[in-house]
């Protein structure tokens, strides 16, 4: 019985009775937070305060709740604490309306919201947030940036500032916080800055979002001891502007005249270009590595175009992966594209490399504007090593001797005769000797003639076999660059008879071998070579495909020379 007496006082004793409200500040400033303290003379649930009726006159930011119990004299009391950061929508006397909890309510309170001075409002306040953009009128998906600034002269624990939202837009933060340091009409402020790149994807009149920074600020405490001093938090928030901004359609003119244009709206756009070495040094099968920069201002890294090289035949392109860049420079963001070209040319020649070119639009003169580099020539000289095969054919040319020697060496008739007398059957005799060696001598020259082809094929596959045993060897070891050096020697050599034409380059030689796995495995070659891969240093060769083609093409040529040996000899 005295249990359940003394539970039931004790439930009495701590019944919800009161609910107080009181404001931190009053009068505040328009964007100023204020702080609604709610307190219930109980321990209630953390959601039993209802706050949507404050949402009609004020922006309703973090709200922190804590429980307090305590004795004094042997007396308990327990309470419950709501804090509430609150931020006027406008200037004027705004009523905090009474707040319940569990159907017992607060105070109202009336509150006095001043205007901020356009001079120095600011220059007050221990926290306040400043805005800049770098254009208040863009064309569509012209890049802008916003630049937002927390300025707070108290210490902070913690705090969030929110990001600018605009419909029908994309926002890209831009690197990371700056943080610095100012002095403000005699008053010190510790700044963070941040800064947005924003492009606009439709036309019209939009709002950027004020920005709002919610935290909480170190505040000295009255509570002390001999040997400590503790510092308590108070929640702020702090609303910035909202900031206006018109986006201009695309110009009619630069959609009739440009349809197949990329829209690049940009206030400077260049193209310059370096090439690795001077330009009467090229050489044939050597790569020569050509860099297109493309500089614009007021574009994103997303929105810089492709930069496109035509060749002439005879030159084949390599080109390696772009490399993108964005810095930000007096506000504006300027953005970098470098494009790496390997171009190898197959033959010597002068090449004429068509003009480079790109439209875009000029925001600062409203006019289309161009960004060319412009064609020019390039001559390309034939390699040592080119010379030194030619040199090498020659000297593996059948000697034409033999047959003039042959020719020379043929034994006139000699016909004897008696000035006394000769039998008429003797005079026959002789006569048909004569006719005999004639003939004899005759088809000999003749055969000699039709066995010389067969001589010189025999001899320049022989010969062909030097080469051939060290390309075999650099395919196994997967010498890329050996086998390209040996490639062109071997195959001179090996087609010399049924190809009286000098192969000079790649390109001819797969013309002439006409083999489609020697086209893949040749072309592989290259690419590993100057394409891509030799670029970026990625991969090995693997000389498999191209040992397996070469030996191949010379099983082939061997075969039909053995052919070719049957059908000569009668």
């Amino acid at each position: 019985m005295l249990f359940i007496l003394a539970t039931l006082f004790s439930q009495g004793a701590f019944a919800l009775t009161q609910v107080t409200a009181s404001v931190d500040k009053n009068p505040a400033m328009v964007n100023e937070s204020i702080v609604l303290t709610v307190i219930a003379n109980d321990d209630v649930n953390r959601n039993a305060l209802d706050t949507s009726p404050l949402k009609a006159d004020f922006i309703v930011g973090q709200t922190s709740v804590s429980s307090q119990t305590s004795m004094v004299n042997f007396k308990t009391s327990r309470t419950t604490q709501w804090q509430i950061v609150l931020i006027a929508k406008k200037a004027g006397k705004i009523t905090i309306p009474a707040l319940s909890v569990d159907n017992i309510t607060s105070n109202a309170i009336e509150l006095t919201v001043l205007e901020q001075n356009a001079a120095g409002a600011n220059n007050q306040q221990d926290i306040f947030i400043t805005s800049e953009l770098s254009a208040s009128e863009v064309y569509v998906q012209q890049l802008l940036t916003l630049t937002l600034k927390l300025h707070f002269a108290v210490e902070l624990k913690s705090g969030n500032l929110t990001e600018p939202a605009i419909p029908g837009a994309t926002i890209e933060k831009i690197g990371q916080d700056q943080q610095s340091d100012g002095i403000i009409n005699g008053k010190r402020y510790r700044i963070i800055e941040q800064t947005y790149a924003i492009t606009p994807e439709q036309s019209g009149t939009f709002e950027i979002a004020a920005p709002l920074f919610s935290g909480e600020v170190m505040m000295p405490s009255r509570r002390r001891s001999n040997f400590l001093s503790f510092a308590e938090t108070k929640p702020v928030s702090i609303l910035g502007d909202t900031m206006s901004l018109t986006v201009r359609p695309i110009p009619a003119s630069f959609n009739q005249s440009n349809s197949n244009n990329q829209w690049l709206p940009s206030e400077l756009l260049t193209l310059h270009q370096e090439w690795q070495t001077t330009h009467d040094k090229f050489t044939v099968g050597e790569p020569i590595t050509r860099t297109i920069t493309l500089t614009a201002a007021g574009l994103s890294k997303a929105q810089l175009p492709e930069i496109k090289m035509a060749t002439p035949k005879g030159l084949k392109v390599y080109p390696d992966q772009a490399q993108l860049h964005s810095n930000l420079s007096k506000e504006r963001l300027v953005s970098q594209k470098i494009q790496n070209f390997a171009i190898v040319a197959s033959k010597p020649g002068t090449y004429e490399l068509p003009a480079i070119e790109i439209t875009w639009f000029n925001t600062v003169t409203n006019k289309i504007a161009r960004a060319t580099l412009p064609a020019q020539s390039i001559t390309v000289h034939a390699s040592e090593d080119s010379n030194q095969q030619y040199t090498e054919n020659r000297a593996v040319e059948p000697s034409q001797a033999p047959l003039a020697a042959s020719k020379a060496q043929q034994p006139s008739p000699t016909i004897i005769t008696d000035s006394t007398s000769i039998n008429v059957w003797l005079v026959a005799l002789l006569t048909l000797l004569w006719l005999l060696t004639v003939l004899a001598w005759y088809f000999h020259v003749r055969a000699l003639k039709q066995r010389q082809p067969v001589e010189k094929v025999t001899t320049s596959v022989s010969n062909s076999g030097q080469y051939y045993l060290k390309l075999l060897a650099a395919c196994k070891q997967n010498n890329a660059k050996l086998a390209l050096e040996l490639l062109l020697p071997w195959l001179n050599q090996l087609l010399y008879s049924s190809n009286q034409q000098k192969i000079t380059d790649l390109a001819q030689a797969q013309a002439v071998v006409k083999n489609n796995d020697f086209d893949s495995a040749t072309n592989s070659l290259l690419e590993y070579l100057y394409g891509k891969s030799a670029q970026e240093n990625k991969g090995s060769w693997q000389g498999k495909a191209l040992l397996q083609a070469i030996e191949v093409i010379n099983k082939q040529q061997h075969t039909t020379s053995s052919s070719s040996t049957v059908q000569l000899n009668p």
